[in-house]
């Protein structure tokens, strides 16, 4: 991209590849990125505040705490000409949180609100509010998370669906369910539409306390409301029916997927199947591997195999290992075999179809060259009749083919204009006729 020339260097884009590496927990990658933009603007201060969040981070990911700490002094100090506003407030909030600095999040987040001023000033959004929770939850201080998630309209914002997951999220995770449960009830009073990560959080909060009936059928509602989990979803009900030993329970929502048309993730068939395996549930084993070698957005992990064919041969088995690969490979020619025959079927439709067509176009053209060959003895007999009863000569060959072009409206040839109709607009004189 600066390659190119069109662009010069972005802070904004310089800051989605801070953050990027941040995540992957590459920290020095980060500052170096953040020092490449620093050159490329000469070594000037970088006034966009966006990339301090990140920068931040950083630090603390690389153990620079200090550093962390004067690189906020120094941006966010009185004498500081860095422009912040509530995306680039938001990243520096969350480097806090994230690093046990709950004090200096708060602190920057009443300043924030003190600045916040609409429309003149932005200061704090939905996001400012939802990274102050992620504060207070990482701090263990869901009560007071829950109190500054209420209280954003205060400052002219309102919640979403996406800050009501964040917060339902971390309450899930703390199996306080009746509390994310009472916060799903607000989403709805207050005009909102759970999703489906809505109703997925809602189920793994109830797996933490072993409400399982009601966390299958928060699962299982989505499909009433018109929501339809992917395949991400699906694993987290089966990886969290195995964990309570429901295999079965959990194989009924794979067969589910397929049904559906979803193609279950290779980590759903690898927990099914060594859950199975570890159970001794051979033949159940069998045919998950089955489904695995079947699929052919998956691969069967040489581990796996390794797995099943090691339990089959301890239980004296072998021969199931021989069967099990045979099997698929004859399914495998079944389903190509139909599938090449499909295709013969589509490809004759395909020809009859255009054949059809054809057809249709041949008994158009014989339609119009009937229809030209009886409008043109029309003309004949009329000459004909004429003659009979005038006695007079018949007309040359321009003549009649004057007549045909007049009687179908066509124009003369090279001029222009309709038949009978000079270019200079004078009306021809006939023979007295």
């Amino acid at each position: 991209m600066l390659a190119s020339g069109f662009v010069g260097p972005d802070p904004q884009v310089y800051n989605l590849l801070m953050a990027g590496f941040v995540e992957a927990g590459d920290g020095a990658k980060a500052v170096e990125l953040y020092e490449e933009l620093k050159e490329k603007i000469g070594r000037e201060p970088i006034l966009d505040g966006i990339v301090y969040g990140s920068l931040m981070k950083a630090y603390f990911l690389m153990g620079m705490e200090e550093k962390a700490m004067e690189c906020y002094k120094e941006v966010l100090g009185a004498e500081s000409e860095v422009r912040f506003g509530a995306e680039s407030y938001n990243g520096v909030v969350d480097a806090f949180g994230r690093n046990g600095r709950l004090d200096d999040a708060i602190e920057l987040f009443e300043r924030m609100l003190r600045e916040h001023d609409p429309p003149l000033k932005i200061a704090v959004d939905v996001r400012s509010f939802s990274v102050i929770v992620d504060a207070y939850c990482t701090a263990g201080r869901f009560g007071d998370a829950i109190s500054w998630f209420r209280r954003m309209g205060e400052w002219e914002v309102v919640a979403d669906v996406a800050a009501y997951n964040n917060l339902i999220r971390h309450l899930s995770l703390q199996g306080l369910v009746s509390e994310a449960e009472l916060l799903y009830k607000e989403m709805g009073e207050s005009g909102l539409k759970a999703d489906e990560e809505t109703y997925v959080l809602l189920m793994q909060g109830c797996f933490r306390v072993d409400r399982i009936d009601e966390g299958i059928n928060y699962f299982d509602g989505m499909a009433e409301l018109g929501l339809k989990p992917d395949a991400t979803a699906y694993h987290k009900i089966v990886d969290g029916l195995i964990g309570f030993g429901m295999l079965d329970n959990a194989h009924g929502y794979l067969d589910k997927m397929r049904g559906k048309e979803i193609s279950p993730s290779i980590a759903s068939y690898e927990a099914l199947l060594k859950a199975y395996i570890g159970e001794a549930s051979l033949d159940k084993s069998i045919d998950i591997a089955k489904d695995i070698l079947l699929d052919e957005k998956v691969v069967f992990s040489d581990e796996m195999r390794d797995l099943l064919e090691g339990a089959l041969r301890e239980a004296g088995r072998e021969g199931d290992i021989t069967k099990l690969y045979e099997d698929v490979e004859e399914k495998k020619a079944v389903a190509a075999a139909r599938a090449e025959e499909e295709k013969a079927k589509a490809e004759a439709l395909a020809r009859e179809e255009r054949e059809k067509r054809r057809a249709e176009a041949a008994a158009k053209d014989e339609a119009a060259a009937r229809a030209s060959a009886a409008a043109i003895e029309a003309i004949l007999g009329h000459k004909r009749k004429t003659e009979n009863v005038t006695g007079e000569p018949a007309p040359d060959a321009n003549s009649l083919d004057g007549v045909f072009q007049s009687r179908f409206g066509i124009t003369s040839a090279g001029d222009g204009a309709l038949q009978g109709t000079s270019s200079g607009g004078e009306t021809k004189q006939g023979d007295g006729h």
